[in-house]
């Protein structure tokens, strides 16, 4: 339950500021875009133990105890790019004639958004969410450095290995493997109806 609510949470803040940060990124132009294009990136592309040391230095500092929720932000932090470069792909295909054509016919700019815009990057960030979900669900090197009490289950299958293997882990992994497999074949299909629809 633990690993599944913090792939859940952890994915919905990746939609909601990876969503935002790419709209940012494709439709302004202001100083620092490059940069903070490289920063949000910048947490997948490190290994696992320099982000996870990172981030407890990070909480350390600002006082936080370890728990689910300092997993949650870290986690959120970096499925950001998953969806960030989810959107902005989907994002340079659409034509800006659409928006164009909408204000001329009066629509505001949030109309705009919840009838254009979003229904055709609605399968890319749903394709970005899944594969945050399932990179959270399975994620071992980073939870291992933030954890508190409460264990998600790659840890906890970590922690029964040092008692050799057992039908519990053996169970466990295969839960694992059968959510990852599933979540990275859902995301694929969503990625290619996004394609064929533009």
């Amino acid at each position: 339950r633990l690993s599944v609510l913090i792939g859940l949470v952890a994915a919905g803040i990746a939609v909601v500021l990876g969503t935002l940060t790419a709209f940012a990124v494709d439709r302004f132009n202001f100083p620092g875009k490059p940069a903070i294009r490289f920063f949000v990136v910048m947490p997948i592309v490190l290994p696992g133990i320099v982000t996870g040391v990172a981030m407890l230095s990070f909480f350390s500092m600002l006082g936080w105890p370890l728990s689910k929720w300092t997993i949650i932000v870290a986690h959120g932090t970096f499925c950001i790019t998953l969806i960030l470069n989810n959107v902005v792909a989907r994002l340079g295909q659409l034509p800006r004639s659409l928006d164009e054509a909408s204000a001329d016919l009066g629509a505001p700019p949030g109309r705009t958004f919840w009838r254009i815009t979003f229904p055709l990057i609605r399968p890319a960030i749903l394709a970005g969410a899944i594969l945050a979900f399932t990179l959270s669900f399975d994620e071992v090197v980073v939870t291992f450095f933030l954890t508190g009490r409460e264990k998600t289950l790659p840890l906890l299958i970590w922690g029964r290995l040092r008692q050799g293997i057992s039908p519990e882990i053996n169970a466990a992994a295969t839960i694992i493997i059968a959510v990852s497999l599933a979540g990275v074949l859902l995301s694929n299909r969503l990625s290619k109806q996004a394609a064929l629809a533009g």
